[in-house]
């Protein structure tokens, strides 16, 4: 029953095996998923970032939606909810499209309430040469119950020669924060002289982590999928080896990950930090903060 369970909310959800318009071409699934979209629990809320393939995926979309069709609802930034209508067929009330620091609360039936609030990025968006830009990209605050998640999608931190990082994220955890847990991009970004505009580095991560305010981040947006421009500069192993690196010169690091040790979701021992910790997770483990 629905009492037994938790508010399940689920971040740009893709099971496809290529994340782009055809199944035939693209960058392809480097690692599986946890499980068959056909075997996925019942969700509450699906949050998408932006409407890039790799993180607003049709079939995944569509199949939810055919299973679910009034139990679930949509949240995306401005300009997604037409996309969500007239392509999945959802109804105007089952989908929520929100402006940067503009929030929701939606009442769960027997489960409680969750509050969504869509946050600034340093990214874009586009599903063709044609809306290059005309959607909204975002980050999300998630709270229920006292515990709060913030999911970052796709952002850079501080392009090549940008005379700044970007100030969204200091402002996320003074308004927002802090956050029991946060996932942080940490892949696809190499060559940064190219792909810095778009996309954060597992260093600057590591400061998007401190500027949140957050107790534990877990690295993301790494290994899933390969293809395009970072596939031909970046080995797919570099990512978490650069995260894990950063993190110990800082004495922030808790572990976990394919090769490492099991992740410590606990601040413990002398080496914990006022700015908390941060680490890696295996496909279909478990967080609990």
């Amino acid at each position: 029953s629905g009492a037994e369970r938790g508010i399940r909310v689920l971040c740009d959800p893709v099971f496809s095996e290529r994340t782009s318009p055809f199944q035939w071409l693209g960058p392809k699934r480097y690692t599986p998923t946890p499980c068959a979209l056909e075997e996925l629990p019942e969700v509450d809320v699906v949050c998408i970032s932006h409407n890039h393939y790799d993180h607003l995926d049709y079939a995944t979309v569509q199949h939810i939606y055919d299973k679910q069709g009034g139990r679930v609802h949509f949240v995306a930034g401005l300009g997604n909810k037409k996309w969500f209508t007239q392509h999945v067929g959802c109804q105007e009330d089952e989908v929520s499209e929100l402006d940067w620091w503009d929030g929701c609360e939606l009442d769960v039936k027997d489960l409680g309430k969750v509050r969504l609030t869509c946050c600034p990025t340093q990214h874009g968006s586009g599903r063709s040469i044609n809306d290059q830009g005309q959607t909204l990209w975002c980050s999300w605050a998630i709270e229920s119950n006292g515990t709060k998640l913030y999911f970052a999608g796709d952002t850079a931190y501080k392009a090549e020669d940008a005379p700044a990082a970007c100030p969204a994220f200091q402002e996320i955890g003074e308004s927002l924060g802090p956050f029991d847990l946060a996932l942080l991009p940490i892949g696809l970004m190499s060559p940064h002289q190219w792909m810095g505009s778009v996309h954060a580095t597992p260093e600057q991560s590591l400061q998007i982590h401190k500027d949140v305010k957050s107790k534990l981040s877990i690295g993301m947006h790494w290994g899933t999928v390969r293809g395009g421009i970072s596939a031909h500069y970046e080995d797919v192993r570099d990512p978490p080896r650069r995260w894990q690196a950063a993190a110990e010169k800082e004495s922030l690091w808790r572990g976990g990950g394919p090769q490492g040790t099991p992740l410590q979701t606990e601040e413990t021992g002398p080496g914990s930090s006022e700015y908390g910790g941060v680490g890696l997770c295996e496909v279909g483990e478990t967080v609990a903060v």
